[in-house]
């Protein structure tokens, strides 16, 4: 896989720098993928699927410090292997044992939200967790779904809007502040 991808760059410190971060990070990303998947097959397919999501966004990683570059190798191995679950499952985009943060204060009203925020059809949901959870710009997220931009915006605003309406149905009122 390696070779694969220092044949995919174009200047020799940017081999170099992948081939760090590859000797760094491989074993990492293939834990987390296997943690997630279960499978060593599917893991393995992840990770690839890791190594390749960071050459596309090679500029991105390459300007990173390196300390910080653990952070998004460890998120992009984790949606990898996401991406795989839904694609095989089509109904959610969490894993079952995903136990978002959460205050004590309110507890039920917080899970309410997340079920509101699952039962979503997936274009909005997908959006809203990349969004909310993963805190990514409509540009990233319009280049990792291959859409516009101007698509993103509005299914954001859309998803936001149904998740208050679902929250209206139900009593809830929402003030702005």
């Amino acid at each position: 896989m390696l070779a694969v991808c220092l044949a995919m760059l174009e200047t020799e410190q940017d081999q170099r720098r992948f081939t760090r971060l590859f000797e760094a990070y491989e074993k990492k990303i293939y834990a987390i993928t296997l943690h997630i998947l279960g499978n060593s097959a599917r893991a393995e397919d992840a990770a690839q699927q890791t190594w390749l999501q960071l050459l596309r966004n090679w500029e991105r990683v390459s300007a990173l410090p390196w300390k910080e570059t653990e952070g998004y190798v460890v998120t992009a191995a984790k949606n990898a292997a996401l991406d795989i679950l839904r694609a095989e499952r089509k109904t959610t985009t969490f894993p079952e044992d995903w136990d978002p943060p959460a205050q004590e204060e309110h507890q039920e009203e917080y899970e309410y939200l997340i079920s509101l925020i699952r039962a979503l059809p997936e274009n909005y949901r997908r959006i809203l967790e990349l969004k909310c959870v993963e805190e990514q710009t409509n540009r990233e997220i319009a280049r990792r779904l291959h859409i516009k931009e101007s698509t993103v915006a509005v299914r954001i605003l859309r998803g936001r809007a149904m998740l208050k309406e679902s929250l209206e149905k139900e009593g809830y009122s929402y003030e702005a502040v």
